[in-house]
């Protein structure tokens, strides 16, 4: 018999892991507490920005015309530990206010109220970064709480998307990881992931604290790569130097590689910047403390660029923002997504408005979330709009669109042709030869 998946939590994670368990071909319940977003995942309306997703959601959501039927939404734990054999934990592992350590507070939320209601053998595979440790606790307290007992069993299996590709990272894993005690978990998840596994994706199978900590160490090992080249760029820009050749140099070894070596104002987003405060917070619970005091390093440089485009920002402004319009160009964390938290581009621009500077900002994406967060900025319909009149402007999201820009007509709008790219991501050339003073970090003046 096939079997049947819950997804508990339809976030950015959930909805997406709901969407292409169902594109495998299982039927699939998601659960979510909050009505108004199961309303609008019923009617097939996807609750962020994610390519491919509104597309998957229409071919599997129930009731909609054509689609499969095989995707269902919920607000009752009754109806999903009913429906499912697998039960998959999707929810947020933010990160405590005033502190760096993970709150868990909706994760152990969703164990207690899932737990009770397993009645049968199931399955619960919790997918959040949380730290090393939880998932052994939480396995406990499902004993305790089930009346299934020690059938309703507990594994950890670490989700590894990129947003933006999240889809694709779903349906075509480069890894799997599952962390189980018994056979048993293990060929349930292996009936789960058989069809990526079948194409070829690696299946890894360990304990607990193992699956855990790979999420953190991935985390981790790419903020470190993201801060050692902003590294270099603070000292390429001190000797005279150029930061993207010199990644383009040592990205053609092997043992580096060329990925997350592109300089600019650092990582943001729910994901990295959390992980890493809360890995070093576990890491001095566990006494190993002194193993991660280098990720201080690494999220101390990360935080230093943002600072960095604000000085540089003001230094073409003339040495300060009062009277002056400045454009940003970009909200989103990162290009193909509409997320702004811990956004690097909303920084800089906050920090600028606050010290005076009129900032008006485009992103083809995240211009709403973004008014939510800073309603005071500005806000534009176009990138041509958020230049008109600027006196400089900043690249701080590498959309495409923005690398298709016209430096010319937008010269023709702008007060004064200035810009910074703070992601390394535009042609200087182009720009320079448009009559704009160009600018970028890490790279030489001209």
């Amino acid at each position: 018999m096939t079997l049947k998946l819950t997804v508990i939590g339809t976030g950015y994670l959930g909805a997406t892991h709901a969407a292409a368990m169902a594109e495998l071909g299982f039927e699939v319940l998601g659960l979510d507490i909050d009505p108004a977003k199961i309303e609008a995942l019923s009617a097939g309306r996807v609750p962020m920005y994610e390519p491919g997703l509104d597309e998957l959601l229409a071919r599997h959501v129930a009731g909609i015309e054509g689609a499969t039927g095989r995707l269902r939404f919920t607000t009752s734990w009754q109806e999903v530990a009913e429906f499912g054999d697998v039960h998959f934990v999707c929810v947020n592992t933010p990160q405590k206010h005033g502190e760096y350590a993970c709150d868990m507070s909706y994760v152990d939320a969703a164990i207690e109220s899932l737990a009770p209601h397993l009645t049968r053998p199931a399955l619960v595979v919790g997918k959040s970064t949380v730290p090393v440790g939880s998932a052994a606790r939480l396995a406990d307290r499902i004993a305790e709480l089930a009346p299934a007992g020690q059938a309703a069993e507990l594994a950890w299996n670490p989700e590894f998307l990129r947003e933006g590709f999240a889809v694709e990272d779903t349906l075509h894993p480069d890894r799997i990881v599952v962390g189980v005690r018994s056979e048993r978990a293990e060929k349930l998840l292996r009936e789960v992931y058989a069809t990526p596994v079948t194409a070829g994706t690696p299946f890894v199978v360990a304990d607990y604290a193992t699956a855990e900590l790979v999420k953190n160490a991935a985390n981790s090992f790419l903020s470190t790569k993201i801060s050692f080249i902003n590294a270099m760029a603070e000292v390429c820009e001190a000797a005279g130097g150029d930061v993207v050749k010199l990644a383009e140099a040592i990205g053609h070894d092997e043992r580096i590689g060329h990925k997350f070596l592109r300089a600019g104002i650092g990582f943001g987003g729910g994901c990295l910047p959390k992980d890493i405060r809360a890995f070093m917070a576990r890491a001095g619970e566990l006494g190993a403390d002194q193993a991660l005091t280098f990720l201080r390093e690494v999220d101390s440089i990360n935080m230093r660029r943002r600072g960095h485009m604000v000085e540089l920002a003001r230094e073409a402004c003339g040495g300060g923002f009062l009277g002056k319009r400045i454009a940003v160009l970009g909200a989103s964390f990162k290009p193909d997504s509409d997320d702004v938290r811990d956004s690097p581009a909303l920084n800089v621009a906050g920090q600028i408005h606050l010290q005076g500077g009129q900032v008006t900002v485009y992103d083809p994406k995240g211009m709403d979330n973004a008014a939510k967060l800073f309603p005071t900025l500005g806000y534009a319909p176009t990138a041509l709009d958020a230049v008109r009149g600027a006196h400089v402007v900043l690249h701080l999201t590498e959309w495409r669109e923005f690398r298709d820009l016209d430096p010319a007509a937008l010269g023709e709008a702008a007060a004064e042709r200035r810009i910074l790219d703070g992601r390394n991501a535009l042609d200087p050339a182009l720009w320079r030869g448009a009559g704009w003073v160009f600018r970028a970090m890490g790279r030489p003046l001209a």
